[in-house]
């Protein structure tokens, strides 16, 4: 009896060893980890936390006045089998690197192309709006295909594609089109760079993308540069004694919209060492004026920037006989960023102009202040013919 007692202790003990062995080797990481201090600068639309086996990126504002902030998970393929994170917590859980994206506004492409990644590019919406010469090329073999309008995507050829994740843009919360695809499985991931007000604020969304391609230190180092050239346009422009006075907009139904004192444009004015006829406003966005107030006070403004969409002076003459009045008119010191497109009709402001804050400043004050960048070749803005 005893015999038999001692060999039960025995067996018991080594089942329990090798319970305790199984479960060793498969439990999976906590997910309480350490905290890599990443901190961003000038952009406040999204945050990025790094932990040592996992990212968090939240975007507090994919859309102006929005109420909700969206969260996502980012793990390394190799590693995710061993981390367990609450989904609850998560808008998405996303595999890195990530090799198929689909992305849905022209910054995402001018950022892709930045981080060396554009390959992974699978679908667009509207591919004519696209204008980068290494993204045509891959809409003529057929790698990027045309998924119709952003906010009526079509769904199936999403589906076809497989991709790992779609980078979203987003007006509201109410795109039937995301709903069909993530119900699908497929990851929506919010992107909000239209939203920041400041130049260098846009411009460090490119580190909102390189976490999904593991080109952090790309990122990194490329805005580094961008922030440097920029810092040293604006000295350049300061340090000049002539303040141009500046005009903005043009007539839309008989409303005249001018920037905000406090949006982007206003911002690159200040910077480019110009006096903003109304950069003392709140806004943020577009003032809606009557062309009487515009012409009170803009009348004799020395330049005057992106009229509408017209593209000459024989077409705004036809749009409007108020446009002959201002003296910028008469003395053709108008220009647009709508002169510079793709050969498809895209506007490369609005896909590159973003990100590369630098060249825009730039493109600035060399119609500012021709003297101090004298060989500079526009990059953006032209003058209207």
């Amino acid at each position: 009896m005893v015999r038999t007692l001692s060999l039960s202790k025995v067996l018991l003990a080594l089942t329990m060893l090798i319970v305790l062995s199984c479960k060793s080797k498969n439990e999976t990481k906590p997910v309480e980890q350490t905290k890599i201090e990443n901190p961003l600068t000038y952009a406040s639309g999204f945050t990025i936390e790094r932990f040592s086996d996992y990212t968090v990126i939240e975007v507090n504002s994919p859309w102006p006045g929005a109420d909700k902030t969206y969260t996502y998970a980012l793990v390394p393929k190799e590693k995710l089998p061993s981390i367990t994170l609450p989904k609850e917590k998560y808008d998405a859980i996303i595999a890195t690197p990530v090799n198929r994206v689909v992305a849905t506004a022209t910054t995402h492409i001018a950022a892709l192309e930045q981080l060396g990644v554009l390959d992974k590019l699978v679908g667009f919406p509207n591919t004519d709006y696209i204008s980068l010469p290494q993204a045509r090329k891959r809409i003529e073999t057929g790698d990027i295909k045309d998924l119709g309008a952003n906010e009526m995507l079509n769904t199936e050829m999403v589906l076809q594609l497989q991709p790992d994740l779609v980078i979203g843009f987003a007006i509201n919360a109410s795109n039937k089109s995301y709903q069909t695809l993530e119900n699908a499985g497929i990851p929506i991931v919010l992107n909000g760079d239209w939203t920041e007000q400041t130049p260098l604020g846009k411009a460090e969304w490119i580190k909102f993308f390189a976490p999904f391609f593991d080109k952090d230190t790309l990122a990194d180092n490329h805005f580094n540069e961008i922030e440097t050239n920029y810092s040293e346009a604006k000295t350049l422009a300061k340090n000049t004694k002539n303040i141009p006075t500046v005009l903005i907009g043009g007539l839309f139904k008989d409303v005249w919209y001018v920037s905000g004192g406090k949006s982007w444009m206003a911002q690159f004015l200040s910077d480019a060492n110009a006096n903003y006829l109304w950069s003392d406003t709140e806004e943020t966005g577009g003032i809606g004026l009557s062309v009487e107030s515009v012409l009170e006070k803009g009348q004799s403004a020395d330049f005057w920037f992106n009229p509408s969409m017209h593209k000459s002076y024989e077409e705004m003459k036809t749009a409007s006989p108020h446009y002959e009045r201002f003296m910028a008119f008469q003395d053709q010191r108008i220009f647009s960023n709508s002169m510079k497109t793709g050969e498809t009709g895209g506007t490369l402001f609005f896909e590159q102009g973003p990100l590369r804050p630098d060249l825009v400043l730039k493109d600035l004050i060399s119609i500012l202040h021709p003297e101090v960048l004298e060989n500079h070749t526009l990059q953006f803005f032209g003058p209207i013919d």
